[in-house]
């Protein structure tokens, strides 16, 4: 750690107003999303072999790159990234100078080079960071976390949902924080790690080392359970009562996002990384899902005619494709309106809630 006026490189702060708080080691990798979060990185880059050759005598500066991430929560405003940029950076880049790289980073659209700093240890709070001195007054809810990896082991996210049985599926693993209504000063409860019955043995390790960091307090109780051994008093109480739920994630195998626009001044059809999210759904575009069974033509509240008919045509054609790549999973085409989507199109998004307003 090298200390730089008031920050550290290698650290994690939060972002309020003008200021920015340090995150504790422990509270690393947790994240709000109605925050905004500035973490300070230095890499060191090896020298290539045939640099060397060529000039033996490299000054060590060339081999350092300094990076700040700004972290957006999607809940968080864009008042946020403003100040940041006309106070902090200013800062920033009198210490680095033209070494310094500034890279804003929305919520589940980070980069590789961002996640591979929280060894798949990644958390996604509702709402905004607590202040601790003041968290006695604030009475404890109902928490409740999916973990899933999309595309790859470093995506991996814990990311708080809804408390509802219907968002179980037994392919993933997930945290059921239950509070007790006992007015003292320590925070106690039953956290319940579950296992679902076709989640891999990878995960359920990952998620009990992420359950015991973050509930470690000797008042909070840690079970484990696997699939079918749920206790109906506080577990299934929490989740609103026993609900149908889904059993596996074929769609995993199968989930492609495509984006199609004339942005460019001509139509096209683009596809998303696998590790895409809810607000990669443009609002000004039409986007095209396949989950494996269903291909949904998504229309944005600001996409034109001519975008709908080219969008409904290139689905069509992509059915058709299907239909001679894998013969033996025929889809159907459906029509989805933002707001009014379906489980079976929500399912493929991780962390699915209602949808953000219109910028400030």
């Amino acid at each position: 750690e090298e200390e730089l006026g008031n920050f550290y490189m290698g650290e994690c702060y939060v972002f309020l107003c003008r200021y920015c708080i340090p995150v504790d080691e422990e509270e690393l990798g947790n994240f709000y999303m109605g925050e905004c979060y500035v973490f300070l990185c230095r890499y060191c880059i090896p020298v290539d072999e045939e640099d060397l050759e060529v000039d033996p005598i490299k000054p060590s500066d060339d081999e350092i790159q300094c990076v700040v991430y700004f972290w957006q929560g999607r809940n968080a405003s864009n008042m946020g990234w403003l100040t940041f940029t006309f106070t902090l950076q200013k800062k920033f880049k009198a210490m680095f100078g033209e070494e310094l790289e500034v890279v804003r980073i929305h919520q589940q659209q980070e980069n590789l080079k961002f996640m591979a700093h929280f060894k798949r240890k990644f958390i996604i709070h509702i709402g905004k960071r607590k202040d601790k001195s003041k968290d006695s007054n604030i009475k404890p809810v109902v928490e409740f976390f999916h973990l899933r990896s999309n595309g790859g082991a470093l995506c991996t996210r814990l990311i708080q949902i809804q408390p509802d049985a219907t968002n179980l599926n037994s392919a993933f693993c997930y945290i059921l924080y239950v509070p007790f209504d006992i007015k003292d000063e320590a925070q106690s409860g039953i956290v319940y790690v579950w296992l679902g019955s076709k989640s891999t043995p990878e995960e359920a390790k990952l998620i009990q080392e992420i359950a015991e960091k973050m509930f470690n307090n000797p008042w909070v109780s840690l079970q484990i359970l696997n699939e079918g051994e749920e206790p109906e008093n506080f577990f299934w109480v929490a989740l609103g009562g026993r609900k149908a739920y889904e059993t596996n994630a074929d769609f995993m195998n199968y989930t492609r996002l495509f984006r199609c626009s004339n942005e460019k001044g001509y139509f096209t059809v683009a596809e998303k990384c696998t590790d895409f999210c809810q607000d990669d759904l443009a609002d000004d575009d039409i986007m095209i899902l396949d989950n494996g069974e269903q291909v949904f033509l998504w229309l944005g509240s600001k996409c034109s005619e001519v975008e709908i008919k080219l969008a409904y045509k290139s689905a069509q054609v992509y059915i058709q494709h299907l239909r001679i790549k894998q013969p033996e999973r025929s889809r159907k085409l459906f029509l989805t309106l933002k707001n009014k989507e379906s489980k079976r199109f929500t399912k493929c998004f991780h962390g699915w809630s209602s949808h953000k307003s219109a910028p400030e």
